[in-house]
């Protein structure tokens, strides 16, 4: 069985968390706890399109946010 999170013609969902991590996330699959709807199901170009723009720094929220303290 292939891995649905790379079926090219598979439809898709991005996910986010509270950390502000984003998903790549097969549309027919249940949502995990945790995580939102960042992006409507849509094809999985458009899905990674929107996590490329979206996700642009990987490191989780609550890291940015004591670096950036740290900073001041």
């Amino acid at each position: 069985m292939s891995n649905p999170f790379d079926n090219q013609d598979g439809t898709f969902l991005v996910l986010v968390n509270d950390e502000g991590q984003h998903s790549l996330w097969p549309a027919f699959a249940r949502r995990p706890e945790g995580w939102t709807v960042a992006l409507a199901e849509g094809p999985r170009d458009g899905a990674l399109a929107y996590v490329e723009e979206h996700w642009t720094d990987m490191r989780p929220a609550g890291l940015r946010a004591s670096a950036g303290a740290g900073s001041a």
